[in-house]
């Protein structure tokens, strides 16, 4: 077990997660019920302090992993749910101007990161990449995209 959890530390370490200091102490039953979905949410899904100064500091070596990741994930669901299946359901007609602009955002932060090397264009692509990402899952959600499209709409329609 006590490697288990060495060999965590160390991935943990590679991704850039912060790593705890006192293994001994588990945490309490109370505080584990206290905790909320957006403390988990916070806990695992926001950047940590090196994940973000990498995006802010070295944006091009973040957009290759964060391409890459995308890549992965993509592949990841094709394994769960078959390559043939996969691609049926990103070619729907529903999701096929959906899945081209997410397809185009990681070829775009690609060929920024690796090829022309510009920081500010690797930023604005990693940017298209993650809207692409977020509006591409709102797409297998039922009424998702048009919920958000409303939602934007009323917040964005105001006169100044």
């Amino acid at each position: 077990m006590e490697k288990m959890n060495q060999a965590m530390e160390k991935m943990k370490i590679l991704v850039g997660m912060e790593v705890e200091e006192d293994h001994e102490e588990q945490p309490s039953a109370s505080s584990r019920d206290s905790s909320s979905l957006i403390d988990d949410f916070n806990r695992n899904c926001a950047l940590s302090s090196k994940q973000s100064m990498l995006f802010f500091f070295h944006p091009i070596k973040f957009g290759v992993t964060f391409t890459f990741d995308n890549l992965l994930a993509l592949g990841s669901t094709a394994f769960l749910i078959g390559p043939k299946r996969q691609v049926t359901m990103m070619l729907d007609p529903v999701l096929i101007y959906v899945t081209a602009l997410y397809l185009a955002s990681i070829i775009i932060a690609l060929f920024c990161a690796v090829y022309v090397h510009s920081k500010i264009l690797t930023l604005f692509a990693v940017i298209l990449e993650f809207g692409a990402l977020f509006w591409y899952n709102l797409s297998y959600v039922p009424f998702a995209r048009s919920m958000v499209s409303k939602i934007m709409v009323g917040c964005l329609d105001t006169e100044f």
